[in-house]
């Protein structure tokens, strides 16, 4: 973050002092975490459903924070008292920005694959100079701006994940980071629950290429339906990327190695390059395109990108994270989010490794709930159970009440008996792994965050490491 004194903060956010020197300097980055406080930093108190960041404050006075943006005085420690924490952060990071003019802020959203994408674009861009990018899956009005003040004079480029769980979100978001460069992924079924249908959660990701100025690049998806016609909705230039062939960034000739990691020819500023992803799953090629049209955007060399998509490494856990336990059993936590078309892509790949590992490897997918599907829930469940019965998955552990129509999906497209299990828990699911599997097997393991289906995968890794 840029050195900011307290009295101009307090004008920045339209705030009032209490109890703190304006000369004091903030001069660390900003945390809406206390445990995260570094001397002269500064932390934001959020109140919240279940604890109020306000309790807070006083830690994060002892741990070295120059100052709280807060909504009350907090006795002892300096505040900044505004109306809305959340307004007075977007103010602050849009400030930082603004005060930036060599900073270039890359945008990027889709229904899925934003966090490894965004991973995968800053190691690429990284390459020309210091880059920011949110650790895990900073993305929406509170992450992103605490993002954005990581950023100094230093700094080259900012990779500003952006998520959307209504209208208006990424409007909102890129008035805070405003983008040069602006990605669309994908439009899939995330958060259709909230939205209604796809073509309305296309509207609001094509909010982020409406936001660029005529001289920035829109990067869009070719092989996507409802992406491709954003073009229409931006002055900027437009690259594309996909394996259609009149992509600018395409990839043909995919083949999957015996770990579910990609390789393919990338065909880039006219050039050919063959590349081996690190990353597991096919869907990383569509991310590993994406990132290398950003990378073009910016004027990375083309060798130098066809070699940085060769060594680059997942960043953010709990995405395809590929674990071989000391029994020969390998686990594949990819339990961070869930939604239709992830899970999809999920099961391809884990299929993928076991079939490279020949017939006596077994395939198991343990699976929970799919949040915020509204009313397409049972029927998006139900798929995904009829989807592992035909791509033969061999074992299908579906966890939780809401996860159960993924089993009956199973039960109903094929003549599956305890190939397909209901479990009711967590606790049930992994006494059932426990007994039953045996070395070679390959679990993956996923479901919407808020599902905690990680537990599972972390007890399945620590008592194969016992």
């Amino acid at each position: 973050m840029i050195p900011i004194s307290v009295a101009d903060l307090t004008s920045v956010v339209d705030g009032t002092l209490a109890g703190a020197d304006p000369d004091a300097v903030v001069s660390a980055p900003a945390t809406i975490d206390s445990r995260t406080v570094v001397p002269g930093g500064l932390f934001v108190a959020f109140p919240g459903e279940n604890v109020d960041g306000h309790d807070f404050v006083a830690a994060a006075t002892e741990a070295g924070a120059t100052v709280s943006i807060t909504q009350r005085p907090v006795e002892g420690s300096p505040c900044v008292v505004v109306d809305d924490p959340q307004a007075a952060l977007g103010k602050l990071a849009r400030y930082v920005v603004d005060r930036l003019p060599d900073l270039t802020v890359i945008g990027l959203t889709g229904s899925q694959g934003k966090t490894s994408t965004k991973d995968l674009i800053a190691q690429l861009v990284g390459r020309l100079g210091p880059t920011v990018a949110p650790q895990g899956s900073f993305n929406n009005e509170i992450g992103h701006p605490v993002t954005a003040l990581r950023a100094d004079e230093q700094t080259r480029f900012l990779v500003a994940e952006m998520g959307a769980a209504q209208s208006g979100d990424i409007r909102y978001l890129t008035g805070i980071t405003p983008p040069r460069v602006g990605l669309v992924l994908n439009v899939g079924t995330a958060h259709i629950g909230r939205f209604g249908s796809q073509d309305a959660i296309a509207v609001a990701k094509g909010e982020l290429v409406e936001a660029l100025p005529s001289d920035g690049t829109a990067v869009l998806n070719a092989d996507d339906a409802r992406v491709a016609p954003m073009a229409s909705r931006t002055a900027a230039r437009v690259l594309t990327f996909g394996e259609s062939d009149g992509a600018d960034v395409r990839a043909t000739g995919i083949t999957l190695d015996d770990r579910g990691r990609p390789g393919f020819t990338l065909h880039l500023a006219g050039r050919t390059y063959d590349v081996q992803l690190q990353l597991v799953g096919e869907h990383q090629v569509s991310n590993a395109l994406a990132a290398a049209a950003v990378a073009l955007a910016v004027q990375v060399e083309p060798d130098q990108i066809a070699a940085a998509l060769g060594q680059a490494q997942a960043q953010s856990r709990w995405r395809m994270e590929v674990t071989d336990r000391a029994d020969g059993v390998t686990v594949i936590n990819d339990a961070y989010n869930a939604n239709p078309d992830s899970v999809r892509a999920a099961l391809k790949a884990l299929v993928a490794m076991g079939r490279a590992r020949g017939e006596q490897a077994r395939t198991w997918a343990v699976l929970g709930e799919m949040r915020e599907l509204g009313a397409a829930s049972t029927s998006e469940h139900d798929a995904i159970g009829r989807l592992a019965v035909r791509l033969d998955v061999n074992r299908l552990v579906a966890v939780g009440e809401a996860a159960r129509p993924i089993h009956l999906g199973a039960a109903h497209e094929g003549s599956w008996g305890d190939e397909s299990v209901y479990a009711e828990n967590v606790e049930t699911a992994l006494d059932l792994l426990r007994r039953e599997l045996r070395p070679g097997d390959v679990v993956l393991v996923k479901a919407s965050r808020t599902i905690h289906l990680e537990r599972l995968a972390q007890a399945l890794l620590q008592e194969g490491s016992a």
